[in-house]
């Protein structure tokens, strides 16, 4: 019997202590302790603040008790959050010395220390109060009664201080809600710049009370108005977030210039006439916004003072819209090829000593700098905005790599030894369907790059990129998450966290608490394939996507033909997403059945196999009433075929041949239909 109670308290106090590796905390903080015990929450649970905080707090603070309210449905009785020192008696104390900036390198830390009766998160400015209630909240556990927090001390700071998503309005449309929610999963990661890509060659998303034209030919009625402006700036402040507007130029020119075409750089020659006439000369190009996907040659020109003097008065417009110190200018892509074709220019590059477009790019750059700095914002663009004469001031955001013919990070290891503050986005284009390995490992720090402490600082940080060729507001949601949560881990975490199976587990959980802001990267999937099951189950269709991910890279939309921007995205490609989630545990079963061939993990394996059969007879059932599904059928066969004759070869049954059998799983690496490949391609492959 005395054994026996020793077993019981045991188990009760293994169970009710938790173990740091237990925790779903993302970003992983700089220091964990857990200790003895727990906070238990009651309904009598209640928050007080002192200090000097910005009173962004109090609405930071009421957002946390209702997420915690709906978490543990417990009732608490305090309602919004209001003033000073309101309770000073309550279980959680904030403490706040200073209110803080939305700028960069503010003061970002927070100590979160919880005992059994007392929380108590202490910070330099309430940015970093914000920060501590979302590790608070990623803290909560439970057991089958109650709800409560382990006693713990966490102290916490980013190791970056520019963490940022990039959201392109431009190619498709993305309403203020969409906006919203992804601004609020940027505050749950302790991420703190949002990027917004405004103007494209697909449209101008700006309202414009100077110059209408913009947005009455230029953005298909499709714009922020200034007013939903100011309410996403101020949204964004009070959750912590810097925003910084892009307006691209002077190539992706094609919204601005269906408005201006007299400051295009294209000419057209006129040649012709009668006997009585002759006509020589040339005349403006016209323009129209683009439906494609792509680059295009629109391109501003520099060589006209109107130029200036349009974006002059443009700037004098948007600027005052966002109060932050940056705004980028874009600069990238610009193939040159109607600046080559211009005469004008042509001269005008000699005129001013301009050997090349790229330095006349710069010209043009650095007549931007005023106009911006009048407005107290500092330039930022792609790297192609770098050359030797670049104002040192202007920020260099690195993208290129392999696929663009530059060595990764080589432009950022550039720009910090030339003395230009950097921040990266190669390895973070969540647009291209790379599973969330690629980015989580991917370090602003470069490899092997001899750096000194000064160019070290001048990395910035890095930034998710999230182009919307193919995505639209119901698929945009899970294109970005969850894998920027694990970016965020990269720039705030310290290095060394890099255990890519601890960050999965630890992913699964933080991608299903983000739906509570409103987020949709989970629940509208369901959404896409109804349709495509034409209202019939969806649970096959589901157990298929499972193991299938959209084509990668810039696959899917070929030569930017295929899809227009009003082309549909609600096809199964478009519920698909990356890390595919069966996929994922399939290939582990191999990888543990083919180093240990025990029935149990035989067992595991098999039933996948099974399972892919079973779902392959029920998509054909299904297809009878949902054309949709037709365009998948070729590639679930393939899977399978391979599945049946697979399970021979486990149970020594098989008669296929050697080749035979691997044409079979070859068949399983084909990416000709619906634009989506199977994922379990390589387990399949490791398995024969």
């Amino acid at each position: 019997m005395k054994y026996l109670l020793v077993l019981l308290f045991a188990g009760l106090t293994s169970s009710a202590q938790i173990q740091k590796e237990q925790l779903n905390l993302m970003p992983w903080p700089q220091s964990v302790v857990i200790n003895d015990g727990n906070f238990t929450l009651t309904k009598n649970f209640k928050v007080n603040i002192t200090g000097n905080p910005n009173p962004r707090i109090f609405g930071g603070v009421t957002r946390f008790l209702r997420r915690l309210d709906g978490r543990t449905g417990m009732f608490f009785s305090q309602g919004f959050i209001t003033k000073l020192n309101e309770v000073p008696a309550a279980e959680l104390q904030i403490n706040c010395t200073k209110s803080g900036k939305i700028a960069l390198y503010e003061d970002e830390s927070y100590h979160l220390d919880v005992k059994q009766n007392k929380i108590t998160i202490n910070a330099t400015s309430d940015l970093g109060a914000l920060h501590g209630l979302e590790t608070l909240l990623q803290l909560l556990q439970n057991n089958n009664t109650s709800f409560y927090f382990p006693n713990s001390q966490i102290s916490d700071l980013p190791r970056f201080t520019w963490r940022g998503l990039m959201i392109d309005a431009s190619r498709h449309f993305q309403p203020v809600d969409v906006i919203k929610r992804n601004i609020d999963g940027l505050a749950a990661m302790k991420m703190n710049v949002f990027h917004w890509h405004l103007v494209d060659d697909q449209g101008w998303r700006i309202e414009m009370k100077k110059h209408p034209k913009l947005i009455e030919v230029a953005s298909d009625g499709l714009y922020y108005t200034q007013e939903e402006i100011k309410n996403i700036v101020k949204y964004a402040d009070e959750r912590g977030i810097l925003i910084v507007p892009e307006i691209d130029v002077p190539g992706h020119g094609s919204s601005i210039l269906t408005a201006y075409p007299e400051i295009g750089s294209k000419v057209i020659t006129l040649t012709g006439g009668t006997s009585e006439k002759n006509i020589q000369g040339t005349a403006i190009a016209t323009y129209g916004i683009e439906r494609n996907a792509g680059i295009f040659s629109p391109t501003l020109d520099p060589s006209n003072p109107k130029t200036y003097q349009i974006l002059s008065e443009l700037f004098d417009e948007v600027c005052p819209l966002f109060p932050g110190a940056y705004f980028h200018i874009g600069g990238d892509e610009n193939e040159g090829k109607d600046w080559d074709a211009n005469p004008k220019i042509q001269e005008f590059k000699k005129k001013h000593n301009l050997k090349t477009n790229h330095e006349l790019q710069t010209y043009f750059t650095m007549q931007l700098a005023p106009m911006l700095k009048k407005h107290g914002k500092q330039l930022m663009g792609w790297e192609e905005i770098l050359t030797k004469d670049l104002s040192k001031e202007a920020i260099v955001h690195s993208w290129r790599g392999a696929n663009e013919g530059m060595a990764a990070g080589q432009s950022l290891v550039d720009a910090v030894k030339k003395g230009y503050k950097t921040v990266l986005s190669n390895g973070y284009y969540i647009d291209l369907m790379y599973p969330v390995e690629s980015h989580y490992l991917n370090d602003p720090m470069p490899k092997g790059a001899v750096l000194t402490a000064e160019e070290k600082a001048r990395i910035l940080g890095g930034e998710a990129t999230m182009w919307t060729e193919l995505a639209s507001e119901t698929t945009i949601d899970s294109r970005v998450w969850p894998r920027t949560a694990a970016i965020a881990e990269r720039l705030w975490s310290a290095e060394d966290i890099t255990d890519v199976s601890n960050m999965r587990k630890r992913l699964d959980v933080v991608s299903f608490r983000l739906e509570e802001l409103g987020l949709t990267h989970i629940r509208n999937k369901a959404v896409i394939l109804r349709n495509i099951a034409n209202n019939q189950d969806i649970s096959l269709l589901n157990e298929f996507s499972n193991v299938c991910e959209p084509l990668k890279g810039y696959t899917r939309n070929k030569g930017g033909t295929e899809y227009q921007m009003y082309s549909p995205l609600t096809l199964f490609a478009d519920a698909c997403t990356p890390d595919a989630k069966d996929a994922l545990t399939f290939n582990e079963a191999v990888t543990q059945y083919v180093a240990n061939k025990t029935p149990e993990n035989k067992a595991k394996v098999t039933s996948f196999l099974t399972k892919w059969i079973s779902v392959n007879k029920g998509l054909n059932e299904l297809s009878a009433n949902a054309p949709l599904v037709q365009s998948f059928l070729p590639l679930s066969k393939k899977l399978s075929d391979a599945s049946e004759q697979v399970l021979l070869v486990l149970d020594n049954k098989s008669t296929l041949k050697s080749e035979d059998l691997k044409k079979l799983i070859e068949d399983c690496n084909t990416k000709e239909y619906a634009d989506v490949e199977l994922a379990v391609y390589a387990g399949l492959k490791k398995l024969i």
